[in-house]
């Protein structure tokens, strides 16, 4: 007869067992969720964290010229692109920073076709074209955060990126050995097993531990997009970045400037307000010319101001960084804006320059950060592998290849445990002595990710009514 202590230890173990096979019954529901979604993550990310090299291979003749001895000035540059888009709008400018590259140009077509123009800046020819919305580049962007679903892929894709935090945490508890062997199927996989799911579960625990850090760092950098819990979480703080400035009146975001073409603004200003230039100086009959101009033809409002080969001087005057885009004014109050969006966070700058005096209305440097944006942007730029060049790069990939591992190994292992014609989800527990645990999970991943939270609570709802079904 066993005593109380014996007793005891034994209802332990069993209770252990029975929170088990809950955590893989999680583990399970939302892997069949996630992984489809992560393979779809990891296969565009890795195309988009590659963007540099697949551009200069894909768009060569367009992005690369000749060396030639005297670069033309912008404003003529702006001129042939004016010329061969009548009445197209140039949204942006971003000169030649290497000596072998074109500048380029964003325009907006008549027709609504967002068009990157590149021009020889020793020969002023357009060399090329390149559609900004129909592009390789663009789609694996798109599907890699909205899914090409508009904001309700991007909420899938977020509830699809928590959820992984959710396999992570329930995938360490899994591997954690309960056997006497600490190295065979927990650090190393065994490959030689005749029985290939065992094979597949460790390759799929295995990779799971080696990869768990570099995956929960990929998801945590890639949150601040999302729509939800980047806008409504981390957004809660203060918008404008500089306390000791007055905060511009404008309604209008900076982010506005990155609705078309290649993002330029900083995730860490992007809800700062778009300063506006003075108008107040000008006379009535100038005044009336410009906004006339503005609605027959956006560039000749540009003429009326100060000109893209003034602006860059001004930029450099004020130790604007090599490698910044000019966003040009769309409007008679509308602002130069010269934003450097570096692989180096440290070095970001964004200053909106009044069209009319150059005087420079915003100059937001990474000193100005507080400490949440300063974090973040270090972040994305480790997450779009670009922080420290080649290696950052290798190390996404490394990581990205963890992912897309660990969903096709997920996949075949249950694909080869499952019963005929049955989803052959792990039994949930009678009498589940650990319920509050569950609670407490649930709770606190609804604190932290509200959709998760959200989501867990049907998912327990809708486990509850399968198994009282099977119970009737």
């Amino acid at each position: 007869m066993k005593n109380s202590g014996e007793v005891e230890k034994s209802i332990e173990k069993t209770d252990a067992k029975k929170f088990y096979r809950v955590v893989w019954r999680w583990h399970f529901y939302a892997g069949l969720f996630v992984a489809p979604f992560m393979i779809i993550l990891s296969v565009t990310g890795i195309i988009y964290l590659y963007k540099p090299q697949l551009d200069a291979v894909m768009y060569k003749d367009e992005m690369f010229v000749e060396i030639g001895q005297n670069t033309i000035a912008p404003d003529e540059q702006l001129k042939i692109v004016e010329t061969k888009y009548p009445n197209a709008k140039v949204l942006k400018f971003r000169p030649n920073w290497e000596s072998n590259r074109s500048s380029e140009f964003d325009v907006l077509t008549v027709d609504n076709r967002e068009l990157k123009v590149f021009v020889n800046p020793y020969t002023n020819q357009v060399t090329g074209e390149l559609d900004n919305k129909n592009n390789l580049q663009y789609y694996a962007l798109e599907i890699h955060g909205k899914l090409m679903a508009g904001r309700f892929g991007e909420w899938i894709v977020e509830l699809a990126v928590c959820w992984a935090l959710v396999l992570l945490v329930s995938g360490v508890y899994l591997w954690f050995p309960r056997r006497s062997s600490f190295v065979w199927g927990v650090l190393i996989p065994r490959l030689r097993l005749k029985n290939s799911r065992t094979v597949w579960r460790d390759l799929h625990a295995v990779i799971g531990l080696y990869g768990v850090l570099i995956i929960a760092f990929m998801i945590f950098t890639g949150l601040p997009w999302t729509d939800f819990w980047g806008k409504n979480i981390l957004r809660a703080r203060e918008s404008y970045p500089l306390a000791n400035r007055e905060k511009p009146k404008s309604i209008v975001p900076t982010s506005s400037l990155n609705a078309s073409g290649e993002k330029t603004i900083p995730w860490a200003i992007e809800e700062m307000p778009l300063a506006n230039s003075d108008i107040s100086h000008l006379d009535h009959e100038n005044h009336a010319q410009t906004v006339d101009s503005t609605k027959d033809n956006p560039s000749q409002t540009i003429a009326k101001s100060l000109n893209p080969t003034q602006i860059l001087q001004i930029a450099k005057d004020n130790n604007a960084p090599e490698g910044f885009t000019v966003s040009l004014p769309q409007k008679p109050d509308g602002v130069f804006t010269i934003s450097a969006f570096p692989d180096n966070p440290a070095n970001q700058t964004t200053m909106h320059i009044d069209r009319y005096d150059g005087a420079i209305l915003t100059d937001v440097r990474w000193k100005d950060y507080k400490m949440l944006p300063k974090t973040v942007e270090i972040g994305i730029a480790l997450h779009e592998g670009k922080y420290f060049g080649w290696a950052n790069q290798l190390l996404m990939l490394v990581g990205a290849l963890t992912v897309l591992l660990l969903s096709v190994s997920g996949i075949v292992m249950w694909w080869k445990r499952r019963p005929a014609k049955r989803l052959g989800a792990p039994p949930m527990p009678e009498n589940f002595p650990l319920w509050k645990t569950a609670v407490a999970i649930v709770f606190v991943m609804g604190v932290l990710f509200p959709l998760v939270g959200v989501s867990l609570i049907f998912v327990l709802l809708f486990d509850y009514l399968i198994l009282q079904c099977k119970r009737t």
